[in-house]
């Protein structure tokens, strides 16, 4: 796959322009000089190749030769609400959530998580969304949402949308999507919710399944909270793609 460049504003006509870290790294990386092709999203769904008009210091003017609607999202929009884990697992699972199709991710606050994510940790983690994109050919930006209180996380997903929980000791995940596929018509969004260290207190889980949710599991062994992640997620989305 080419080069591919982040554009903060919407491309619209012939005309683009890099600015700040994508512009840095075009320059003085790559070191690409007028007549270079690269190509460019925005985040709207569609990929463009264009050519490098013109180097300055922190700015680069590109002319657009083609716009292409290149849909690289799953079939089903999968929203996931986790409980970020501490430190550079953070970024590694936001990371693989992008690579994976997620489509939303909300940072879940619950009786257990640690502290609440400062709005400079979420900014870090939006950038960390686009270096994934920009790696895996998404042309789709993952949103990540401000922090949210579980109780409400829980209370906003659609009823009609497949609601899983993961919570050790439940039900194996493969048993319960075969109730949801096995040739049925793919559901219109799936909403998935992972704990922090030490899992959902029983009173979570109970207000969970109250509300139509249901708990999975992955075997008996203790999950770390991105690995628990990531596994529902991949199950899940390599399950829509063999319907």
């Amino acid at each position: 796959m080419a080069d591919r460049y982040f554009v903060q504003n919407p491309i619209e006509g012939q005309q683009a322009r890099l600015a700040g870290a994508e512009a840095h790294h075009l320059a003085h990386v790559m070191r690409a000089k007028p007549g270079h092709e690269v190509v460019l999203f925005d985040g709207s769904g569609a990929e463009f190749t264009a050519r490098v008009q013109r180097v300055c210091r922190s700015e680069i003017d590109l002319v657009v030769i083609s716009r292409d609607q290149i849909d690289r999202e799953l079939s089903v929009p999968l929203s996931l609400g986790v409980a970020l884990p501490k430190g550079d697992r953070q970024r590694w699972l936001v990371e693989k959530a992008v690579e994976l199709g997620v489509a939303r991710l909300v940072p879940l606050e619950t009786e257990r998580s640690s502290d609440r994510q400062s709005p400079a940790v979420l900014e870090r983690l939006r950038r960390a969304v686009i270096e994934a994109s920009k790696q895996c050919g998404r042309n789709r930006l993952m949103e990540i949402d401000s922090p949210r209180k579980l109780p409400d996380f829980l209370a906003a997903a659609p009823r009609e949308a497949v609601r899983l929980l993961a919570h050790p000791g439940a039900k194996d995940c493969q048993g319960v999507l075969d109730g949801f596929f096995n040739g049925k018509q793919l559901p219109r969004q799936i909403v998935l919710a992972i704990g922090p260290e030490g899992g959902f207190t029983q009173a979570e889980l109970d207000l969970a399944l109250a509300s139509g949710w249901q708990s999975v599991g992955f075997g008996p062994r203790i999950l770390r909270v991105e690995t628990a992640a990531l596994a529902l997620v991949a199950t899940v989305t390599a399950r829509m793609q063999h319907e």
